[in-house]
């Protein structure tokens, strides 16, 4: 018990750890046990996941996981967003940018990197596809509503304003460049992006949440993706 706590406590608080760094805890946890059936059964109870990736451990929030995890309110603030037809936008950016590092679960292959352009590209291509199919992919008025209201707010946004271009630029919501901008900020205060010279490199505990994403909560974004054609 006191060593699943002591574990508990180190991945919470957003230390690592690995075969390299407390390690005495990550050999704990995968040659006893008795601690590895009580740390398991304490995130069961908090609604919490745990990834195992390149000899470490992650935990992230479970779905609707009101402690750990955040609200659309507190994810506005963070973004600096006002309502949730933006909020939507960030996370629709989010998800083609998982698409762009990480096709699916058949080949476990990332893309080495990517840079803004590719998730202005992709964000375009699954926008106009989905849109041009929704009649037949949504499954009620909200679903449909939703994506509308994404598409119509990319649409009036303009490609970039000056300042997006620039490295150490304010990220700004008035430009698709903007949003893209912000999302990629938010990345890398959670840890999941390095960015080097306007190329954003993935974190292994991005590629664990991606991977494990992708085989056990692909949701039903993914099936609307798939059925607009977005590949």
């Amino acid at each position: 018990m006191e060593k699943a706590l002591e574990l508990f406590s180190k991945l919470i608080t957003g230390e690592n750890v690995s075969s390299k760094e407390n390690g005495d805890l990550y050999e704990e946890y995968n040659s006893n046990m008795e601690m590895y059936n009580i740390f398991n059964s304490m995130l069961d109870k908090l609604n919490l996941t745990l990834y195992q990736y390149k000899n470490a451990l992650y935990i992230t929030a479970g779905e609707k996981n009101k402690i750990f995890g955040y609200t659309n309110e507190e994810l506005r603030k963070m973004l600096g967003l006002k309502v949730n037809k933006e909020l939507y936008m960030c996370y629709f950016i989010i998800y083609n940018i998982i698409t762009l590092f990480y096709k699916d679960s058949s080949s476990y292959s990332f893309q080495e990197y990517i840079k803004s352009e590719d998730v202005l590209k992709s964000v375009d291509s699954s926008l106009s596809s989905i849109i041009s199919k929704l009649d037949g992919v949504a499954q009620n008025e909200l679903e449909e509503n939703s994506f509308k209201a994404i598409a119509l707010l990319w649409e009036e946004l303009p490609l970039s304003h000056s300042n997006d271009l620039s490295v150490n630029a304010r990220a700004y919501k008035g430009s698709r460049l903007g949003y893209i901008k912000i999302t990629f900020n938010f990345l890398k205060e959670q840890n999941l992006f390095i960015e080097v010279e306007e190329r954003y490199y993935s974190s292994d505990r991005f590629k664990a949440l991606i991977e494990n994403y992708f085989e056990d909560f692909r949701g039903r974004l993914y099936e609307i993706m798939q059925s607009g054609g977005n590949n």
